[in-house]
């Protein structure tokens, strides 16, 4: 095999219905050859035939559990790769049991583990067979509140392969009411600062209009927050790059969502982009009531 440092490996895995499919299509369009549903015994023959023959230095691998038994050589397989000289980075699609269900439903497909039971009977199942290799993920995604083009600029941001970006981040606003993101790295709480929902003119607005981006940002508090997060990510970043991490989910919240998350989520990112870091933000609970 030709120089293995300078060999690339994603393995894809995740939830069915949480997009597979989709992250494998964005992969194959940054010029990554893609396989699907791969045995993982054959995995570094896989390895050796694209390389050795100069099809590609990239190789994303999408593995799930349809594989039966065969799923059970995964260990051994990332082991032997691992052995190689091969570093293999690990995505792995989530998302939340009512969206998998919803979707599955809407598809009219059975899941594929549901046997004759019911959809809900399937994820169990699927969950507890993928537990391990969530645990080893170098990067998990929830799509619950993604839509295909959110998510192949996560995978863009993610495996887009630019040398020169030392770090790649997203920058998601969320609700507390409505759950802390389950794909987060870094959770920032931001109820401390005022909050717009209590001015009547900025009630209806969102953090993407000025008056409220200004309103938010105004306080000395919220200015400090932003000096301190961007510095605390200068901080990691070395350390993400020394263990293997090209990129990290910054989740900030508030109440609903709605006001200072995403007006903080904003200038943050901007603020990161100032430092070099490639940025994707994301304001996954906007729009709801």
């Amino acid at each position: 095999m030709t120089d293995d440092d300078a060999f690339e490996l994603v393995l894809v895995s995740g939830m069915s219905g949480a997009g597979r499919s989709t992250a494998a299509r964005a992969l194959e369009d940054l010029g990554w050859f893609v396989v699907d549903n791969l045995p993982p015994a054959l995995l570094a023959q896989a390895i050796a035939e694209v390389n050795d023959d100069l099809i590609s230095d990239r190789l994303a691998v999408v593995v799930d559990v349809r594989g039966g038994k065969m799923f059970d050589d995964l260990t051994d397989a990332l082991a032997q790769v691992r052995d190689m000289g091969i570093d293999v980075r690990i995505l792995f699609l989530e998302a939340g049991d009512n969206e998998l269900v919803r979707r599955f439903e809407s598809s009219r497909r059975p899941h594929p583990l549901q046997g004759s039971g019911g959809i809900l009977d399937g994820l169990g199942i699927e969950r507890n067979l993928l537990g391990d290799l969530r645990s080893q993920a170098d990067l998990v995604i929830d799509t619950s509140s993604l839509n295909v083009h959110d998510l192949r600029r996560k995978i863009d941001a993610a495996f887009g392969g630019d040398d020169l970006v030392a770090l790649r981040a997203t920058v998601m606003s969320f609700g507390f009411k409505y759950g802390i993101p389950v794909d987060a790295d870094i959770v920032c709480d931001v109820r401390f600062l005022p909050n717009p929902y209590w001015v009547p003119e900025l009630r209806d607005l969102t953090g993407l209009d000025a008056s409220v981006s200004d309103y938010v940002t105004d306080a000395d508090d919220a200015r400090e927050f932003l000096d301190r997060m961007s510095g605390i990510l200068d901080l990691v970043s070395d350390g993400y790059l020394r263990e293997g991490k090209r990129y990290v989910t910054v989740a900030v919240g508030c109440t609903g969502g709605k006001h200072r998350s995403v007006a903080m989520s904003e200038n943050l990112a901007a603020r990161l982009v100032k430092h070099g870091v490639e940025v994707l933000v994301v304001h996954r609970d906007l729009g709801r009531e």
